[in-house]
């Protein structure tokens, strides 16, 4: 049955691993924001983009840490600790679903 695990509970119900899926996202963290963010450039440890939700047309006003995973559009003040939150930004979908998207995309499970 689709959406089910073993304990017969529905995914809905299910505790998702945010830190285990940003820590697989971390490990290919260049990979993960120019999937999200193509239009982009790495600048040293810094992904620089232009924020894909506003009109926005200088490359650095919105950037990213592949280190740590830290970003910020820093014309509107969004931002985020991890890039779930970032997939959660770009793709306007709620944690949860953005972190079960990211870890399929990654080839993780996204269940605690």
């Amino acid at each position: 049955m689709s959406g089910l695990y073993s304990g017969g509970q529905p995914d809905r119900l299910r505790r998702v691993d945010f830190a285990a899926i940003n820590r697989a996202a971390l490990r290919n963290a260049l990979g993960v924001v120019r999937g999200l963010l193509p239009d982009g450039r790495l600048e040293g440890h810094e992904y620089a983009f232009r924020n894909p939700l506003r009109p926005d047309k200088r490359f650095g006003s919105a950037k990213v840490n592949i280190l740590n995973g830290r970003w910020a559009d820093f014309a509107t003040g969004d931002g985020g600790g991890d890039l779930v939150s970032l997939a959660a930004f770009v793709s306007g979908l709620p944690q949860r679903e953005a972190a079960i998207r990211l870890a399929q995309s990654l080839g993780v499970s996204p269940w605690a």
